[in-house]
């Protein structure tokens, strides 16, 4: 498909083309383009929970991994309010776990570690929680730490095991909602699977055992270079 069978749309007034049905976020990763989103794995059903990734659409908010393009859309995604709305997001999601960066084995490649940088984020103005939600390190390869979750749902929609979802929803609403491992289908996970699990998390949630601190600080991804960066710096060539 040529350029010109693309649908043509706008982003901070740069002209961009996409897929028709493709969604925002995965459009603008094509033109070059960096939306932040913590939830948003490309190939999975979107979810739209971390709202990190939110734009503006013609005057309104919208979360850019559910929102598909349209022929003439105008998208608003580097301005002044939508990065602090995204900056206060970053700073809730730290507040509300454990996510003592120093001692986690995901550090320098923790997706929100990473977008907290890039936000410029220092002290967060909210108090800490300091919730107790639990370590589960049952199965052989896999360790399961609720306490660094940020509910992306990541593992829910793209981790599973013969058909069958590892990781799922536990409880109601609120505090009492968390992410539940299903032990006898992670204990069967390959090396390989393990892997994708923690790989597939953005923090430091799911960890693949017998690993840590495999690679030294400094040379881990965001060490090397800020998120995003990777997009902004190549774009799509037809």
């Amino acid at each position: 498909m040529k350029k010109a069978e693309k649908i043509t749309f706008k982003i901070d007034e740069k002209t961009c083309y996409a897929w028709p049905g493709q969604s925002i976020v995965d459009a603008a990763r094509d033109n070059g383009i960096y939306i932040p989103s913590l939830c948003h794995v490309e190939g999975l059903k979107p979810a739209g929970s971390c709202r990190i990734c939110n734009v503006t659409v013609n005057g309104r908010n919208m979360t850019a991994c559910t929102a598909p393009v349209g022929e003439g859309m105008v998208v608003e995604n580097d301005t002044p309010e939508l990065n602090e709305l995204r900056k206060t997001i970053v700073e809730v999601l730290f507040v509300s776990g454990n996510h003592f960066c120093p001692s986690c084995e995901k550090s320098g490649n923790c997706e929100l570690q990473a977008v907290a940088y890039r936000y410029q984020m220092m002290v967060p103005q909210f108090p800490y929680e300091f919730p107790v939600k639990g370590v589960d390190a049952r199965p052989d390869l896999i360790l399961h730490d609720r306490n660094r979750c940020i509910m992306c749902k990541r593992c829910v929609r793209g981790i599973e095991k013969d058909g069958k979802a590892v990781f799922s929803f536990e409880g109601r609403g609120g505090e009492h909602l968390q992410i539940s491992m299903d032990i006898d289908l992670a204990s069967q996970l390959s090396e390989e699977e393990a892997f994708e699990a923690m790989e597939i998390c953005p923090v430091g949630a799911i960890l693949k055992k017998e690993r840590g601190f495999a690679i030294p600080i400094g040379e881990r991804k965001f060490d090397k270079a800020p998120i995003g960066s990777e997009i902004e710096n190549s774009v799509e060539q037809d």
